[in-house]
């Protein structure tokens, strides 16, 4: 392994953050709308949307938090090689990618929570339309 290898993770998880602060700027913007259109008065879907929107919160804090270990741990990996400590090297090339799999593992799941946050979208505008059809 040379010092190329591990330097080929470090534009991956550039773009493995950015799409993470995307996603949690997103959950930030919603969640002011969510305010702004209720105000006082929160609704049941509301409430529903409000555990949502935490546990997606916790989860991105999660992703981001493995993908900085996994970009610190992969820099450490360059030093390791640089002066010449291949075997320990190897070890943290190797613990680097895993937690950078936990990253992509946990924002798996957050995305399937994020379609599930839709269908609760979905029943609401169901029901209202059902009751203004009435």
């Amino acid at each position: 392994m040379n010092l190329t290898t591990p330097a080929l993770l470090f534009p991956a998880i550039s773009l493995l953050f950015l799409a993470y602060t995307n996603r949690f700027l997103v959950l930030a913007q919603l969640i002011r709308q969510l305010h702004d259109r209720e105000g006082e008065q929160v609704r049941e879907m509301v409430l529903r949307q409000i555990d949502n929107l935490k546990r997606r919160i916790a989860l991105i804090r999660w992703m981001q938090g493995l993908g900085v270990l996994s970009f610190l741990i992969c820099a450490l990996t360059m030093f390791f090689l640089f002066i010449s400590m291949e075997p320990i090297a190897e070890v943290a090339f190797g613990l680097s990618l895993l937690l950078l799999a936990l990253s992509l593992i946990v924002s798996l799941y957050e995305i399937a929570i994020s379609t599930h946050a839709i269908e609760i979208e979905l029943e609401d505008l169901a029901a209202t339309h059902t009751t203004e059809a009435l």
